[in-house]
Parts: structure tokens; sequence; C-alpha cells
């Protein structure tokens, strides 16, 4: 596997150097600061590359050792999402960004297609037993939120009687320093995802969606990719829609890229390597009828990008972020796959034989307690689960698994 790391730019606190001695050589990173929906221009595209992939501190400047490898993401407008008859004008901006992607000679673009809000946590620092803090997803918080801070019409009908309780027994014991850290966790804004919002406008958003069911959302996505997919193909660049995470619907919002049979549908709407899968096993693993190595096995041939991390289910549906060789992921079974399905492709011939992957969602630990970090994406953290992955990755290829 081609081994990546997130980079979230000139501002993030782990610096290419940083990512270059933890041994990764290709880079994951988008361009945050244009406003969604906009063009990614080739010349935006170029110095953010030469900035990747040269250092310039130097006379002359020499290489870092590093590549862009993977786009994550480029957003997709709402109005696409929701078929809106504006959405052939920003389809047509989306087009524009795959080429000139293609022109700079960068082969993965990652997007999804959750609506309204991006990745979802109730908590970004949750204290583990060892002392490690980590991203969780605490379906009463979740609830309680949903129910009693946001009030969304109806909500009630979403949830079970036993979380119902669940919520009003965590609402009812939260400080009002504490409900407001749950709003601005759930709806102000993740790394990656660019934007927040106000209660009002978060209300606002969701009644978008009032007409939209799933069957009608799974149409929007099939017009989307009807209309970049052969855009893609022209321009030699590989599409990798992520999964719903979690993989499970939120506010009453239609999910449909959270089981196998989800990715099946997408990926039969045009067959081609060029639209494929971003695959990740935290996301996915949530859901306990998802068997990942299976998945892999079956629907490997379109696995364009791969999220390696583990997630520990609790009884309410919840999870936090485990380690990434513990949780509910069986993490050796999973890198077995994907290695049969390198060589599967070596076999063909394909030039995208090495499957570009990164340790996703690492805890926070060590020094990185005591500095500002962006949750999930500490140095330390990520480069423990880069270490383990990697290790696990050359075990089994020595031992011969992927050869039986």
């Amino acid at each position: 596997m081609e081994q990546t790391w997130r980079w979230y730019g000139p501002s993030d606190p782990v610096t290419l150097s940083d990512i270059r001695q933890a041994g990764a050589t290709g880079i994951v990173n988008a361009l945050h600061e244009i406003p969604i929906g906009e063009v990614w221009s080739v010349e935006a595209l170029v110095e953010r590359k030469r900035h990747i992939e040269w250092d310039n501190s130097v006379t002359p400047p020499k290489p870092r050792g590093l590549v862009w490898s993977v786009i994550e993401s480029i957003p997709v407008h709402e109005d696409i999402k929701q078929g809106k008859p504006t959405r052939d004008i920003w389809i047509e901006k989306y087009k524009e960004s795959i080429r000139n992607v293609g022109m700079v000679g960068i082969p993965v673009i990652t997007y999804n297609w959750m609506p309204v809000v991006d990745w979802t946590r109730t908590n970004l620092s949750l204290v583990l037993e060892d002392g490690a803090r980590a991203l969780s997803f605490d379906f009463a918080e979740f609830a309680a939120f949903d129910l009693f801070i946001l009030n969304r019409p109806d909500a009630e009908k979403d949830y079970s009687e036993e979380l119902i309780n669940a919520a009003k027994d965590c609402f009812e014991s939260m400080s009002s320093e504490q409900q407001y850290l749950l709003q601005k966790n759930i709806i102000a804004g993740l790394p990656g995802g660019q934007q927040g919002y106000t209660l009002e406008d978060f209300q606002n958003r969701l009644l978008e969606y009032k007409d939209i069911d799933t069957t009608k959302y799974r149409e929007n996505l099939k017009y989307f990719l009807d209309q970049i997919i052969p855009v893609a193909i022209e321009s030699g660049v590989r599409m990798a829609i992520h999964p719903d995470d979690p993989p499970v619907s939120l506010f009453g919002l239609p999910r449909v890229v959270s089981t196998e049979a989800d990715l099946n549908y997408i990926i039969n709407i045009y067959d081609s390597i060029y639209n494929g899968l971003c695959f990740c096993t935290g996301s996915l693993g949530v859901r306990s009828d998802n068997d990942l190595p299976g998945m892999i096995e079956r629907l490997g041939n379109k696995i364009n990008f791969l999220h390696l991390r583990s997630t520990q289910r609790d009884p309410l549906g919840g999870f936090h972020e485990a380690s990434h060789l513990r949780g509910d992921v069986d993490m050796y079974n999973v890198i077995v796959a994907v290695l049969k399905e390198q060589r599967r492709r070596h076999a063909a011939n394909r030039r995208d034989e090495q499957i570009p992957m990164r340790a996703d969602h690492g805890h926070t630990i060590l020094d990185d307690l005591k500095k500002k970090t962006n949750p999930g994406y500490s140095a330390i953290g990520l480069l423990r689960g880069m270490a383990e992955l990697r290790g696990l990755e050359m075990g089994i290829e020595r031992s011969g698994v992927t050869y039986k």
C-alpha cells in the first residue's frame, strides 16, 4: 500500500517535515480556502502541489520526498445533492475542477454524499482509560442535542423509547457550557467540513431536505455520477466516494453510502475504475452487518483509496475511535484482503496496483496532549497508527498469507 498522510495545509500544526519523518510518501490534501462549489484553478493546484513536493527554504529548492497523491475532498454543493434546478451550474464547475486536477497529475479525488453535515462526533476529546483522548459518537448525547437543544420537529419519531429516556437523562445532567460544547461539536464544523452553522441556519438546512427521501437522494447521486465520471475518465482522475460517517441516518436525513448494497449500487451506476470507493474501515465498521474483509474481496476492484482505522461500538449504537489494531474492525483480515487485491491488480498490469492508504483518526497521546491539534489528526497518535499498520502489512507479506 502507498502510505499517505492527511495534511490540512500550511496552517496544520503537523508540518510536511514531520510527515516525511513519519515515513509517509504521499500527501492527502485539499484547498479548504476555496468556497464549496467554486472551481479549483490550475494555478491554485500547481501552487499547492509545488509547496507539498518541493522545499523552497533552501537554494536551490530540493524535493521533499513527498507527492500529492489524493485530494480529500472536493466538496459537492448542496444544490447538487438536493437536485435543485441550479445543480447543472455547480456540476459544470465540478467537472472543470476534475479536468484541472487531471492536468496537474493528481490521480485520486475523494468526495462524500452526506447531506448537510460531514463526519459527525459528539465528543472530540473523550478521555480513555490510559489517558489518551479520542473522538466519539454517543447516541444519547446526539439525541439530546437533536431533541432538546435543536428541538427538531418530530425528532422523537426517529428514536426508541430507551434512547429518548437516555437522551433526557443526558441533557438534564449537562451544564449550559456542556450543552454549548455539544452543539459546537456537532454543527460548528470539523476539519475538512469547511463550514459550520448556527442553530437557526441548521434548522433551515434540514428543512430543505423535507421532500427528499432515500430513493430521491440516490437518484440525485446517480445524476451527478452520470455527469462527472466521463470527465474523470477523460482526465485520468479516479473518483472515490467516502462512506457515511456514522453510517446511519442523522436528523432524519437520507444516508445512501452506508452498506455493501449501497456501495454496489454506486459502482454499478457507471462501471469504471474511475467511479470508485474510498473504503473507510472506521465508518463502515460501525455497522456490525458490514463484513469488511468480505466487502474488500467483492468490491476491491473499485477501491481507489483506503482509510484504515477501528471503532469500538457501544450498546446504544454509538462508538469511539479505538487504536488501529483494536476495536471491532478485524484489521488483520482487512489488510490480507487489500494485499490480495493488489496482487490481482499486479497480475492485470493495472497502473493503480498500489492502493493509497492512510492511518485515520489517531488518539491524542504523549506530548500532543499539551498542544493544539486538529481533532483526530495529532502527529504522535497517527504515527503510532501508521507504524502499527506498516508492521502488520509487512508481517502478513513475509508470512506468505497473501499467496494462498
